[in-house]
Formats: structure tokens, C-alpha cells, sequence
């Protein structure tokens, strides 16, 4: 679900942008609303009601514009960049590489994970680059489930067989770990 709402906001993200950008250039270059085609945006009146032409404030409003042009694109770049791992290149141990997709490594973690005693549920996402990618690794546990236990559990065997699994000597892992929320037993 949030693969398709992540390209929806994109979507929109470039319409408006391109529409943002349309308008400005038309305003601009075509059509001036008070003056004609040939006026000026601000006119010599309006300039010195806000004050010194050549002083500081108009260069103050032109930095603040431009700062909020350089956040609106790195926002659009933060939007078209990728979040997860999609793969890793595994050495086969015979000169060539296997290709070991990021989901199929998550889908791997998280079912091991989730079969740990007092594990509920397990989200994984595989992040950074393919020459150190790195695990996030968020554990829902029971209410019962003592967490150092678990993180020791986890620590062992799974993520071992995921280093052995990608090849990897070392796989750093960010664990957030959560109590699943119980109600109250009711006693007749």
C-alpha cells in the first residue's frame, strides 16, 4: 500500500511542480496584470513603499524565495529517492555473483524472526547502499516476552544466517523493539 501512495505523491508532486513552473514562466514573460505586457512586475512606486531599492531588504526577499525554491527540490529529490535495498550481489564462490533481491532477505529475517518465542510481529526493511547495506528491524513482542531475551535471539542465529545467507562478513542492524498492547483478563 504505501508503494502505491509513494508514487501517487510523486505523481502529484511533478504536476504541481510543472504546473508552478508553467505559471511563473507566464507570468513573467506574457501577461502583466496592471501595467500591459511591457510593465514592470513592481512598479518604482511600490518598490520604495517597502522601502531603499538598492538597500538590504529586497535582497533579504530574494534570498528567503531562493531558499524556498532549493527546499521545494531537495524535497522533490528526497521524494524520488529510493528508501530500500532492492538487491545485493551475492559472490557464488565460482568467480560469478548471484543477485539476491532486498525483499526476499526481509521476507527471509522477518519469518525467522517471528518464529523467536514471544515474538507477535516483525517488520524488516533492508537500507543503504549495495556495499554496506544495513537491517531495520522492528519487533513487535508479546506481553509476556522478556526483550533481552529476544534481542539475544535475534542477534544469534537470525541475522547469522542473513550474513551467511548475502555473504556478508558483517551486517550492522538497527532493532526497535515493542510491546504488543494486552487487555486485561476479566476474572468472574
Amino acid at each position: 500500500m504505501s508503494a502505491v501512495l509513494g508514487k501517487v505523491n510523486r505523481t502529484l508532486l511533478g504536476i504541481i511542480g510543472l504546473a508552478s513552473v508553467a505559471a511563473g514562466v507566464m507570468l513573467l514573460t506574457a501577461y502583466r496584470p496592471l501595467g500591459g505586457r511591457y510593465a514592470p512586475l513592481l512598479t518604482a512606486r511600490t518598490r520604495h513603499r517597502y522601502g531603499d531599492p538598492d538597500g538590504w531588504w529586497w535582497w533579504a526577499v530574494v534570498a528567503a524565495l531562493g531558499l524556498c525554491v532549493l527546499l521545494a527540490l531537495w524535497w522533490l529529490l528526497a521524494q524520488l529517492r529510493r528508501p530500500r535495498l532492492a538487491a545485493l550481489e551475492v559472490d557464488t564462490g565460482d568467480g560469478g555473483f548471484a543477485l539476491l533481491r532486498g525483499r526476499a532477505l526481509e521476507s527471509a529475517v522477518a519469518a525467522e524472526a517471528e518464529a523467536l518465542d514471544g515474538v507477535a510481529r516483525c517488520r524488516v526493511a533492508l537500507r543503504g547502499r549495495r556495499d554496506a547495506p544495513a537491517l531495520r528491524i522492528a519487533l513487535e513482542l508479546e506481553p509476556y516476552a522478556v526483550p533481552a531475551d529476544a534481542l539475544a535471539a535475534l542477534r544469534g542465529p537470525v541475522l547469522a544466517h542473513a550474513r551467511d545467507s548475502a555473504g556478508l562478513p558483517g551486517l550492522p542492524v538497527e532493532a526497535r523493539l515493542k510491546v504488543s498492547s494486552h487487555h486485561a483478563q476479566r476474572v468472574t
